[in-house]
């Protein structure tokens, strides 16, 4: 159970950074005016991911302390062990590329 959880966040994960890369490439392919050293479009999307998700975090965060609400400090998922609004930030920051790709294929429709 626990290998088939970490064999699913991992491809999720690498299909997130795919999509993200693909993002970035397509934003920055007609504005590409410098030869000199440029981040790769893996960095750039993992920058992305942990910036979104810390910010998911934050969010989180600070909506749950004004709401007063308690969570548990740790969740367990078999011998996996993990703060829940993390896991929620991740898990979100993740899905949030293909959302906004329906998104945007529902705008062309």
């Amino acid at each position: 159970m626990l290998v088939l959880f970490v064999l699913l966040l991992a491809i999720l994960l690498i299909l997130s950074l795919r999509e993200r890369m693909r993002m970035v490439n397509f934003r920055n392919k007609a504005w590409d005016v410098s030869e000199i050293s440029t981040p790769s479009p893996l960095s750039q999307a993992l920058a992305g991911l942990v910036g979104t998700a810390g910010g998911i975090y934050l969010s989180l965060v600070l909506l749950f302390t004004f709401l007063g609400l308690q969570l548990p400090e740790r969740v367990h998922l078999g011998e996996l062990q993990m703060e829940p609004l993390a896991a929620i930030s991740i898990a979100l920051a993740i899905v949030q590329p293909f959302l906004l790709k329906l998104f945007q294929l529902k705008r062309k429709i």
